[in-house]
């Protein structure tokens, strides 16, 4: 068992708890645009539909976005491929959202990177995409 599998079994704190309701009540009155909570009785694990942005290669395209939060979020991380190592407790899972859209709205084309494989092969047998730094394709270095 990994320590991320073992704090995944773990409750909520209860500033996590009130953080998420609190989320999930302004995420019904406004949600991002392009973007469906599906509802669960698991606060913990949010299931998002994303809608592909009119205009974008992604456009009448939906994906859903899985988001599992930590024990003690926000001052931890959610689990969500984009954030990297720039998180900060004043994110909210719509910032998340918003993030990304733009990076399927900016590009310019359809593939997965190079090393796609890999990458999922390692989230699949345990490994915690919060444990990946990131380096990115179109770095121009």
């Amino acid at each position: 068992m990994t320590s991320s599998s073992a704090s995944s079994r773990k409750a909520l704190s209860k500033i996590a708890c009130n953080r998420l309701q609190k989320e999930l009540t302004e995420w019904q009155l406004s949600p991002p645009s392009g973007f469906k909570h599906k509802v669960t009785d698991n606060l913990k694990r949010w299931v998002i539909e994303a809608n592909g942005a009119a205009g974008t290669l992604y456009a009448n395209e939906t994906y859903q976005l899985q988001v599992d939060f930590p024990e003690h979020y926000p001052m931890e991380a959610p689990q969500a491929n984009i954030l990297y190592d720039s998180w900060s407790p004043a994110m909210t899972v719509s910032s998340i959202c918003i993030s990304i859209l733009s990076m399927l709205s900016s590009a310019t084309v359809k593939q997965c990177p190079a090393d796609n494989d890999r990458y999922v092969k390692n989230c699949r047998s345990g490994r915690s995409p919060k444990e990946t730094r990131w380096w990115f394709h179109d770095d121009k270095v």
